[in-house]
């Protein structure tokens, strides 16, 4: 049944489809090479979003439309914002790297960025197996596209198409594991999914294609979020795509990763959480080993960073299994964790934006500066810029008052407060990991602050991307000092989307 409410809850994505069709036809007419206007009403679409979706975030109220095929809720909407937010920088930062690189011919650049995070809003407002695959395929489509725009450079076109074939093969998974719930539910509502689930266990369902289908999915949701063993994407789509792109794809995306496991896992799936908690144990292990160890190796930062990527995300499942204790899903513990999880995703997504800034302001017309010999006296030429990048990396590394430590406190205080002895193991080694993977961003400082330049051309920048740039890594520092307004605010909207 269609009402006034499933309009409600869709406004902000007919907004920015309607924007998104809208710039594509604009930019047809537009001849700058920099492609202005088609940047400006881009931008200008993005920060109505971002205030619009804010609005609903700060309201608090949960709504369903579309008969209960979306779902309009606190954790939601502020996910969809911060998405909006962080697309809004990723161009800011990308259009100048764009421009010296032929990328911006045409406005596809602004065009699959919009309809990418229209993508990313309908994983996040799923409420139905069904429209979260459409938003997943809406991203990832939008996404080889872009890892593939500029044309001409091999390796971008090789990482696309890695990215396509290893892309299809995960949402195989998703998709086969979905329809495997489906066969033993019947439905493909999340609630009706997850009271189905729940009788299983009196007796009305066989439990084991239950397993069976939760297997793929939890397969399908470790390749979004790029964790062991379905990481082998990541380093290469990381290294062979532009800069500019890199940062789209490890910025927002993780946001609405975070989401469709909460919807699939804790809304639909809790009754099995004893079940996917030994899987993400597995998958978390394997990535904050492989993540941090193989980050040790690497010359090439993009790389480095892609396994930077990999480990962090292991944190992120360390706080998603450590909710339910014992097969219940006792509060505050729940709402802790999950909170904890959201916490530390954003702010990974805030302080990678950042990274890659950085990263693609040392670049130049036919120079990548990739390596991470590339830095070398950065502080030198750019004390701004080297301690906006040094901030980033003490962050990812969990070093205080950054707020990576905060986030990695928040994960590992989830698991201790559980008392469980497994959980209480893997926190020790999750520090452990911690500890061998500074070693990997500290070198990086220190060829920035210790090593000769190789050249004494300063770095210059737009005044738009210092001011980005600056504020960006102002946040990574003041969320660390006081992470608490944050953290209530994901307290705040996981409370009320388990509530609901």
């Amino acid at each position: 049944m269609i009402d006034n409410s499933s309009w409600l809850a869709v406004y902000p994505e007919i907004l920015l489809l309607v924007m998104a069709c809208v710039i594509a036809l604009v930019d047809l007419g537009v001849t700058s090479t920099r492609r202005t206007a088609t940047y400006v009403l881009t931008m200008l679409t993005l920060a109505v979003v971002a205030v619009l979706q804010g609005m609903y975030a700060a309201s608090g109220n949960t709504f369903y439309g579309w008969g209960n095929m979306v779902v309009s809720d606190s954790m939601g909407n502020w996910l969809k914002c911060f998405a909006t937010v962080a697309m809004m920088v990723t161009l800011v930062y990308g259009r100048p790297y764009a421009a010296t690189r032929d990328m911006l011919r045409g406005g596809e650049l602004f065009t699959l960025s919009l309809l990418s995070l229209l993508g990313m809003f309908i994983m996040i407002s799923g409420n139905n197996f069904l429209v979260i695959y459409l938003g997943l395929e809406l991203l990832t489509l939008s996404s080889y596209a872009l890892v593939a725009l500029r044309r001409d450079h091999e390796a971008s076109v090789e990482a696309a198409m890695k990215y396509f074939v290893l892309g299809a093969m995960a949402s195989g998974f998703l998709l086969y594991g979905m329809s495997m719930l489906y066969g033993a539910t019947g439905s493909l509502d999340i609630g009706q999914v997850f009271k189905a689930i729940d009788s299983a266990h009196g007796g009305q369902l066989r439990v084991q294609p239950l397993i069976f289908g939760l297997v793929f999915i939890v397969a399908g949701l470790a390749f979004k979020l790029g964790v062991v063993p379905f990481h082998m994407w990541v380093p290469d789509v990381y290294q062979g795509a532009p800069t500019a792109i890199t940062a789209l794809i490890g910025g927002a995306p993780k946001l609405a990763a975070f989401a469709i496991v909460i919807r699939l896992l804790v809304d639909g799936l809790l009754p099995l959480a004893v079940d996917w908690q030994q899987m993400l144990a597995v998958l978390a292990v394997g990535s904050l080993l492989i993540g941090n160890l193989a980050g040790l190796q690497q010359t090439n930062i993009k790389r480095m960073l892609a396994y930077s990527t990999i480990s962090q995300m292991g944190f992120v499942l360390l706080g998603l299994m450590s909710g339910v204790i014992d097969n219940k899903a006792v509060s505050p513990t729940v709402e802790n964790a999950y909170s904890a999880a959201m916490f530390y995703v954003i702010t990974y997504v805030l302080t990678a934006l950042a990274a890659f800034g950085v990263i693609q302001l040392l670049a130049r017309e036919g120079f990548e500066s990739e390596e991470i010999t590339d830095f070398a006296g950065l502080n030198q030429r750019s004390p701004l810029y080297a301690g906006v990048m040094a901030i980033c990396l003490f962050s990812m590394a969990g070093i205080p008052p950054l707020v990576g430590f905060y986030a990695k406190l928040s994960v590992l205080q989830a698991l201790l407060v559980s008392g469980q002895s497994v959980h209480i193991g893997l926190a020790v080694f999750a520090v452990i990991m911690s500890l061998i993977g500074a070693f990997y961003y500290l070198r990086v400082v220190k060829v920035m602050y210790f090593d000769k330049p190789i050249t004494a051309t300063s770095v210059s920048a737009s005044m738009d991307v210092r001011v980005v740039l600056t504020l960006n890594g102002a946040l990574v520092l003041g969320l660390g000092i006081l992470p608490g307004g944050l953290m209530a605010l994901c307290t705040d909207a996981m409370v009320r989307a388990l509530a609901s």
